[in-house]
C-alpha cells in the first residue's frame, strides 16, 4: 500500500481492527478439562472471559473438539444471567442463586469474576491438582478454584480460596465450596435425614424446578437431623448396578448448606458450602479464606461402583490409618453407665480378656471432684479423676488392664462444659452464651468457645495431659453432645471481630487443636462420637480412625443404618457394638456388629455358658475375616428396604476370599425368607470357590452343604441360597478360592 494514500480514516480502521482482535469478545476460548478415567467436566471461557461449565459426561478424547462443545447448547440468558457459570458471583450480571456474595470495604455489593489463568500440577500418576485464578476487574479481589482429581477412583475434591487487598475487611456473605452444573435430563436426589436414634434415613425425590435445600444450623456438628451426604442419579432413580451416579459429601464439621436448583431450562445447579446463616465472615486484607471441600465420586455403573470408589479413596488418601488395623473393645457404658468404682472397672478387665477383645474402654463418669460426674448434669470441664471412684487414678487402671492382657482407652468430651463445674465458675468467658439471655442447655451442657486460643490450649491440654501421665493409654473416645444455642463469643467481642465469624471460627479452632494433637500423637486410635452419631465427615476423619454411627444399637435397625452409611464410608471407620438392645439373639447382634469395627457393650459375667462360648468363637472368627470387611470391596446384594432379607458381601482385592452377611429383616408373612438365591458379585468368574457357614451358635449345625465347590461364574449368575428363615435369622458365609 502506498503510504501517501493512507488516510486518517484508514488509520482509525486499522486501529479498530486490532482493538477488536485483542478484545475479550474476540479472545480465543480457554478450555479446562476436569477429567477422571471415566468422566469429564469441561470448563470454558466465554466472550466476556467468564468461566462456564459447558460439558459433563464421558471423556471426549479428541482435544481439538473441546472448544466446539459450548456452541451445541442454545439458551436465552437475557432474563436470568448465566446459569452455567463455574463460580457464580452476585450483584452484577447474575440473577440466579450465587455461589459467592460479598460486601466490599467501601460498601459496594457488586462482584464480577473473570478468568485470569490456570495451572495444572501432576502430583503422581493418579492425582492431579488444577488451580484456576479468577479476579474482579474493578476491585482487588480474587478467587482461586481448586480441583483435585483422583483418576482411578473417579473422584474429585473441590474447594475455593478467597483473598483480597482492599483497604479494610470485606464481608463474605456467601462463600460456597463448589458450584456444579449438569445439563442432563431428569435428576433424582437421595438425601439422608433423621433425628436422635434415627440417623441416616434415606429420602429419594425427583428434583423439580426450584431449589431444594438440605442444611444444618447446629454449629458443632453436621449430621444429626440432616446430613452433608447426598446422592444424585441422572435420568432415573438410583440403582445399585446401573446408571450415572454422583455420591457427594461436604467435608465440614459444622453448619452446612446444599442447594439443588433445577433452573428454567431444567438443568441442575448444585451449590454447596458452609451455611451462610448467621455466618457473614469478615475477611481482613491479604488474608486467605479457604472453604471446606466438596468430595464426590462418580460412576456410570450405579451406586455400588461409586461407593466402592469413595471407600477406596477414603482408605488410601483420607482416613487416618485407613489401610491399617483397628482394635476390638469392650466398653463399660451400657454395663455400668455412671455407677461404677475402681474395683468394678478392674473386675471387667478379666471379662474383656476372656472373650478375646483387644482393649477396654472406660466411658463417661470418671472425673470431677467438687462436682462429681455421677450423672450428665455435672462435672464436664473438670478433667481430674474422681477420687472417690478412682482413688488410684487412671494410671492404675492402665496397669491393671495390662496385667490382664488388654489395652486401656478412655472417654472424653473436651469441647463441652456443665454449668455445674469448676471450669464454668472460673472461666465463664470461655463459654458460648448470650450474656443478656437465659442459658439454654442441650443435655445439661454448653459449648466452649474454640475461637479463643486459650480455650484451644485448654482442650489440647486435656488430651495431652492424659497421654503425658499415661503414655500407654491406647485409645480415645471423643464425644460431643451439644449444639450451639445463644451464639455469642466474649473472645470475638473483645478482639473487635464480628460475632458472625463464630460458627466458622469455632470449627476452624477445633481443627487447629486436632492438628496439634496429631502432630504430637500421630498414631493413637481415636473414635469420633456424638450423642446418637451425627458427627462424621472427611475433614474430621483426617484426625480420627473411626466414628460412632448412632446410639441406636438395636441390631435390626443397625442393618439399615450401616447399609446407608456404607454408601459414603468404608467399614473400617464404623464402630459397631454388641449391646443388650432389642429382642434379637446374641448371634444376630454379633453378626451385625461384625460388619465394621467390632465392639461390645455388655456385662460378660451375665452371659450364659453357650453365649460365652459363642462370643469367644465369633471374635476368633472375626480375626480371620476382619481385613476382608475393612479393606475389601463391598457389594450390597439384597436391599432390606425392598426385601425380607438383607445381604452384604465383602471381597478381597485379588478376589480370592469373601464373606457374605445375610439377615432376616421381615418375618411378617414368610417362614422361609430366602425363596430365591442371593446372586453374588465381585468374584472372578474363572475361579473356583468353596462356601462355608461360620459363626454358628454352639450345638446348632448348619443346614447348608459345607465346602461344595462352585465357579465364580455360577455364583454371580445363578447365585447361592443362604437359607435364612425364622430359625436361622443371621447367616454368615465364608468364601475361599479353591486352587
Amino acid at each position: 500500500m502506498n503510504r501517501k494514500h493512507i488516510t486518517r480514516f484508514d488509520y482509525l480502521l486499522i486501529l479498530y481492527f486490532f482493538t477488536f482482535l485483542l478484545s475479550p469478545s474476540f479472545a480465543q476460548k480457554v478450555t479446562i478439562p476436569i477429567a477422571t478415567a471415566d468422566h469429564m467436566f469441561l470448563l470454558q471461557t466465554d466472550n466476556q472471559n467468564r468461566l462456564r461449565t459447558v460439558y459433563f459426561g464421558k471423556p471426549i478424547e479428541n482435544e481439538s473438539e473441546w472448544e466446539s462443545v459450548s456452541s451445541l447448547s442454545k439458551y436465552d440468558e437475557n432474563n436470568s444471567g448465566i446459569y452455567n457459570n463455574a463460580y457464580t458471583p452476585a450483584g452484577t450480571w447474575n440473577l440466579s442463586d450465587p455461589a459467592i456474595q460479598v460486601k466490599h470495604a467501601d460498601g459496594n455489593t457488586s462482584l464480577e469474576l473473570k478468568y485470569v489463568s490456570h495451572k495444572q500440577e501432576q502430583l503422581d500418576g493418579n492425582v492431579t491438582l488444577i488451580n484456576i485464578l479468577l479476579k474482579d476487574p474493578v476491585y482487588p479481589f480474587e478467587v482461586n478454584l481448586y480441583y483435585k482429581v483422583w483418576k482411578n477412583e473417579n473422584l474429585v475434591e473441590q474447594w475455593v480460596a478467597i483473598k483480597h487487598n482492599e483497604s479494610n475487611p470485606v464481608l463474605l456473605q456467601k462463600y460456597a465450596s463448589a458450584n456444579l452444573f449438569f445439563s442432563n435430563k431428569d435428576f433424582y436426589l437421595t438425601s439422608f435425614q433423621g433425628e436422635y436414634l434415627k440417623e441416616m434415613q434415606p429420602i429419594e425425590n425427583k428434583l423439580e424446578q426450584g431449589i431444594k435445600t438440605i442444611d444444618s444450623k447446629l454449629g458443632t456438628r453436621a449430621m444429626l437431623m440432616q446430613t452433608p451426604n447426598f446422592m444424585i442419579s441422572f435420568g432415573h432413580p438410583a440403582s445399585e448396578t446401573e446408571g450415572t451416579v454422583l455420591l457427594g459429601q461436604l467435608a465440614w464439621s459444622g453448619s452446612f448448606k446444599l442447594d439443588f436448583e433445577i433452573d428454567s431450562n431444567k438443568n441442575l445447579r448444585l451449590i454447596t458450602g458452609i451455611n451462610p446463616f448467621a455466618s457473614e465472615y469478615s475477611l481482613a486484607p491479604n488474608k486467605t479464606f479457604t472453604t471446606p471441600s466438596l468430595i464426590y465420586a462418580l460412576s456410570n455403573n450405579g451406586v455400588g461402583e461409586a461407593s466402592r470408589n469413595l471407600q477406596d479413596w477414603a482408605r488410601k488418601y483420607r482416613v487416618l490409618d485407613g489401610q491399617g488395623e483397628r482394635l476390638t473393645l469392650l466398653n463399660n457404658w451400657e454395663a455400668t453407665y455412671f455407677d461404677f468404682n475402681e474395683n468394678k472397672i478392674v473386675g471387667l478387665f478379666k471379662g474383656a480378656k476372656d472373650i478375646g477383645v483387644d482393649l477396654f474402654l472406660l466411658d463417661d463418669g470418671w472425673f470431677g471432684n467438687k462436682y462429681p460426674r455421677n450423672n450428665d448434669d455435672a462435672g464436664l470441664g473438670d478433667w481430674q479423676e474422681n477420687k472417690k471412684k478412682l482413688p488410684h487414678g487412671i494410671g492404675y487402671l492402665v496397669k491393671e488392664a495390662k496385667k490382664e492382657g488388654v489395652k486401656f482407652g478412655i472417654w472424653i468430651e473436651p469441647e463441652m462444659v456443665n454449668p455445674k463445674s469448676e471450669l464454668y465458675e472460673k472461666h465463664l468467658d470461655w463459654v458460648i452464651r448470650q450474656p443478656q439471655r437465659p442459658e439454654i442447655y442441650y443435655r445439661n451442657q454448653m459449648v466452649l468457645d474454640l475461637t479463643n486460643p486459650e480455650v484451644q490450649d485448654f482442650v489440647f491440654g486435656i488430651v495431652d495431659d492424659l497421654f503425658v501421665k499415661n503414655p500407654e493409654l491406647a485409645f480415645i473416645k471423643w464425644d460431643c453432645n451439644a449444639v450451639i444455642f445463644n451464639a455469642y463469643s466474649e473472645y470475638l467481642h473483645k478482639q473487635g471481630i464480628p460475632q458472625s465469624n463464630l460458627y466458622v471460627d469455632y470449627v476452624k479452632g477445633l481443627y487447629s487443636v486436632l492438628e496439634r494433637l496429631r502432630a504430637k500423637y500421630p498414631k493413637v486410635p481415636m473414635m469420633l462420637c456424638s450423642g446418637g452419631g451425627g458427627r462424621a465427615d472427611y475433614e474430621f476423619l483426617k484426625y480420627f480412625t473411626e466414628f460412632w454411627p448412632s446410639d441406636d444399637t438395636e441390631p435390626l435397625e443397625r442393618i439399615f443404618l450401616q447399609w446407608n452409611y456404607s454408601y459414603f464410608f468404608p467399614s473400617i471407620t464404623t464402630d459397631n457394638h454388641v449391646t443388650d438392645w432389642g429382642k434379637q439373639p446374641l448371634k444376630f447382634r454379633v453378626d451385625v456388629a461384625s460388619m465394621g469395627k467390632l465392639g461390645f457393650d455388655i456385662v460378660t459375667d451375665h452371659l450364659s455358658p453357650k453365649d460365652r462360648i459363642f462370643c469367644k468363637q465369633a471374635i476368633s472368627n472375626y480375626q480371620t475375616f476382619k481385613n476382608i470387611v475393612w479393606h475389601g470391596n463391598q457389594y450390597r446384594l439384597v436391599d432390606p428396604y425392598k426385601n425380607d432379607i438383607a445381604s452384604i458381601m465383602y471381597v478381597t482385592k485379588d478376589k480370592s476370599r469373601a464373606v457374605v452377611f445375610n439377615y432376616l429383616v421381615n418375618n411378617r408373612f414368610n417362614i422361609t425368607a430366602t425363596k430365591r438365591p442371593v446372586v453374588f458379585n465381585g468374584l472372578d468368574k474363572n475361579k473356583k470357590y468353596s462356601i462355608k457357614e461360620i459363626n454358628l451358635y454352639p450345638d446348632i449345625p448348619s443346614t447348608l452343604e459345607q465346602n461344595k465347590v462352585y465357579s465364580g461364574d455360577f455364583l454371580m449368575k445363578a447365585g447361592y441360597n443362604p437359607d435364612v428363615n425364622l430359625k436361622r435369622t443371621s447367616v454368615i458365609l465364608e468364601i475361599n478360592e479353591v486352587k
